[in-house]
């Protein structure tokens, strides 16, 4: 009993001091291996703000610098792991973690499949030269301007200053209407007049009090459209170019055209008709129903 305790001491001891010695051994290029990855972290932030610098004085968008400058610096940081690894001489360790890395990564995508949709999809929304922070877009019936496009989702501003959060693939797989991208664009606007106006001269100024209030350039003009018959008016369609970059601007050149129309129609007594409706009490049908009454009330 006292041999084999005695032998179990001395393997433990014997272990101790392989480790001990392993440790003294390998101490210089554990020193070696942490002093290389904190090197590569210093690195990878320092490096990281140039990138972003550099980001900001090109003309790439705010979403491409985001996710450009966190791709380096994750690049940066396993570059550094990998040969703080080999340093060790834990290459055998190194593969397992890369195999351990794609078994859980298949596992990962098989259960986030919603969430890398999205990722990937921010990815492309953000190499979209169409599709900028800042822009006032019109998509998956909401409209606002683009605060922030990230891996996830796309965050835009509406007019009531509320933020709505759509999903990247929400925004990939869904048309969207960009305002923003031009800086003028066509506006219209529906009005009648009655049906004893001269038609050509409404028409000629219709056009003149819109030239007037929104010169038109090169390649562009006013287009004129008679529509309908209405029921109280001869409707029109009217289209114009204008300086229109979100829905607010839509808004105030409707606004400014209507103003223009109207003191115009002022001036030359023409008539924008509205509905009437004529209310019908039967009146015959009353009187009938009275003398009834009172022919029973004779009787």
């Amino acid at each position: 009993m006292v041999d084999q305790a005695k032998n179990a001491w001395t393997n433990l001891t014997d272990k101790l001091y392989d480790w001990v010695d392993s440790l003294i051994m390998n101490l210089p290029n554990f020193i070696i291996a942490v002093l290389v990855f904190i090197l590569f972290l210093i690195i990878a932030k320092y490096s990281s703000r140039i990138v972003n610098k550099l980001f900001q004085k090109s003309s790439a968008q705010d979403s491409i610098r985001t996710i450009s400058v966190k791709v380096y610096k994750a690049v940066i940081i396993l570059l550094g792991m990998f040969l703080s690894l080999g340093i060790l001489n834990l290459n055998t360790v190194l593969t397992s973690i890369l195999g351990a890395a794609g078994v859980v990564g298949l596992a990962v995508g098989f259960a986030l499949q919603g969430t890398l949709h999205n990722t990937f999809a921010g990815v492309i929304i953000s190499f979209i030269p169409k599709l900028q922070i800042g822009d006032w877009i019109e998509t998956n019936d909401f409209s606002g301007f683009v605060i922030d496009i990230n891996l996830r989702s796309v965050i835009i501003q509406t007019a009531d200053q509320n933020l709505v959060v759509i999903p990247n693939s929400k925004i990939v797989d869904a048309p969207f209407k960009n305002f923003s991208r031009t800086p003028r664009g066509r506006v219209f606007l529906e009005c009648g007049v009655g049906y004893e106006s001269d038609l050509e001269s409404v028409q000629k100024i219709t056009e003149k009090a819109i030239k007037d209030a929104f010169p038109q350039r090169n390649g562009e003009g006013i287009q004129f459209f008679y529509t309908e018959f209405g029921n109280s008016s001869i409707n029109y369609l009217v289209r114009f170019w204008s300086d229109v970059a979100n829905q607010a601007d839509v808004y105030m050149a409707q606004h400014k055209a209507v103003l223009a129309i109207k003191s115009a129609y002022n001036e030359h007594d023409i008539n924008i008709p509205f509905p009437i409706r004529t209310l019908d009490f039967g009146k015959n049908k009353f009187r009938s129903e009275t003398l009834d009454v009172r022919n029973i009330q004779d009787s």
